[in-house]
């Protein structure tokens, strides 16, 4: 563990005692060309989750280009990962045309859109709550969304193309919840939004879904791999990695999943199902 991961950690001893160590049986698929075929945008792809959804799918030979506001993190990240790079502020809707445009134009004809970029205020409760904070989450997790996939189906109606066209929202585990905050909020209509598309264009030949990761290990969350990955909020008191949620997305992109459509798959090992015994 680095300097600050002890601090927290003997923090936590001098208040907690010492937690027990927590085992988790992680499993990622060999790469197998799953991808193939598959030309996808990801937004917010330079990092956490978004990342580790361009490095899984190119490993699966998809062609892909992460999109993100920072130009000096996505020209790093792409080269890591190996993939292209498109400069995009999902809050700035009046480009929206013209990135999806280049987009299209550098991945040679895009077939795939994941709507991943995303923020959480972490607003202690509803009286909390500003109106810039409430705007700037629903502007960045819906309101851009929402535009960017208009977008995207508008250039393939206007290309005219026949394969399938895959869109995948990063949804969260709070959407299958009630939520007094804007962030759980932004995400529950997004849920709306997906399977209302879903059933509208299904006979287009678009597939939408979702994945609603737990708390997993992001900016957002402000974890890294090398703490301590205890976390009380987790039914199996663990931090979901971002390669696990990576590994789901991917066969929700795959042509395996081509039956599936509007279907949200939440990554928490049943966290939020309601049981009677609870």
């Amino acid at each position: 563990m680095n300097c600050k991961a002890n601090i927290k950690h003997l923090i936590s001893f001098l208040l907690h005692g010492e937690m027990k160590p927590v085992y988790a049986n992680i499993s990622y698929l060999s790469p197998n060309q799953r991808l193939k075929g598959k030309r996808i945008i990801i937004t917010g792809g330079s990092k956490g989750l978004g990342a580790a959804m361009a490095k899984k799918f190119t490993e699966e030979s998809a062609d892909v280009l992460i999109a993100g506001r920072n130009i000096s993190t996505l020209a790093r990240s792409a080269r890591e990962i190996g993939c292209k790079y498109l400069q995009l502020d999902v809050q700035d809707i009046a480009s929206f045309s013209r990135f999806m445009k280049k987009a299209d134009e550098l991945l040679e004809g895009i077939n795939c859109l994941v709507n991943n970029a995303g923020i959480s205020l972490h607003e202690n409760g509803f009286l909390n709550v500003k109106p810039n904070q409430f705007d700037a989450q629903f502007d960045t997790n819906l309101k851009g969304s929402f535009f960017l996939t208009q977008e995207f189906i508008k250039l393939c109606k206007e290309k005219k193309k026949q394969e399938i066209k895959n869109i995948l929202f990063t949804s969260s585990e709070t959407s299958m919840t009630v939520d007094e905050r804007p962030y759980g909020l932004t995400k529950a209509a997004m849920n709306s939004l997906l399977q209302g598309l879903a059933h509208r264009y299904v006979n287009d030949g678009y597939r939408i879904n979702a994945v609603a990761p737990g708390i997993t290990i992001s900016d957002m969350t402000v974890k890294n791999k090398s703490d301590n990955l205890v976390c009380p909020y987790n039914i199996t008191n663990r931090y979901y990695l971002p390669e696990e949620v990576a590994e789901i997305a991917c066969f929700l992109l795959s042509d395996a999943a081509n039956c599936l459509n509007g279907q949200i798959l939440v990554c928490n090992e049943g966290k939020t199902i309601n049981a009677r015994w609870k």
